[in-house]
């Protein structure tokens, strides 16, 4: 099961994020235009804004290094996952962005139902390729959720700048999204579009 969802992780991926715009043009929120709302949409922008700042500092680290090298730096000395956990963040960040609370903890709970399987045989490859230092990286640091008091960084990293670059349009694509979805919802506010039903 975790090969085959890993293999077919990108595909899935898609499929979830039509998924979501769909959901997204078709359904409003009711707590839009109320203070509820308001903090939703800003917990949302700050999520989102930590997921690109987050996703942007995993990829000074493996720019250039990924599956050459057993990285234990950085934000990989907090959690062995950071770039998942950062992603979390933003999926979970645009969710809470349609002021929707059923659709932001939907966001949250499908990511985390999802990704442990994708984590799972990646750590399968990373065994097999670094056998007892990745034993003991499991051993001493958390799969998932970051440990600060374990953060240890070095005073220089040599960056793959290409590679880099790469990552920075990546994340870019969470804040298109955060403004889409920002759109959507100012556009259903105004009437422009009316959505077929209102969420919680």
């Amino acid at each position: 099961m975790d090969a085959l969802i890993a293999k077919y992780r990108i595909w899935i991926s898609r499929l979830v994020g039509a998924a979501f715009i769909a959901l997204v043009i078709l359904t409003g929120s009711r707590l839009t235009g109320t203070v509820p709302g308001a903090l939703l949409a800003f917990l949302g922008l700050l999520l989102t804004g930590i997921a690109v700042a987050g996703r942007l500092w995993c990829s000074l680290y493996i720019a250039g290094y990924k599956n050459q090298q057993l990285i234990r730096s950085g934000p990989y000395s907090m959690t062995r996952n950071p770039l998942y956990f950062f992603s979390f963040l933003g999926f979970t960040g645009i969710g809470m962005a349609t002021q929707s609370l059923t659709i932001g903890l939907g966001t949250a709970a499908l990511f985390l139902l999802f990704y442990p399987y994708v984590i799972r045989h990646e750590e399968s490859f990373l065994r097999r390729e670094f056998g007892a230092d990745f034993d003991d990286y499991v051993r001493t640091t958390p799969r998932f959720w970051p440990r600060p008091s374990l953060l240890q960084e070095p005073e220089t990293w040599q960056v793959n700048p290409l590679t880099f670059r790469r990552e920075v349009g990546d994340v870019l694509g969470f804040i298109l999204a955060y403004a889409l979805v920002m759109l959507m919802v100012e556009l259903h506010r105004s009437g422009a579009i009316a959505p077929w039903a209102l969420l919680p």
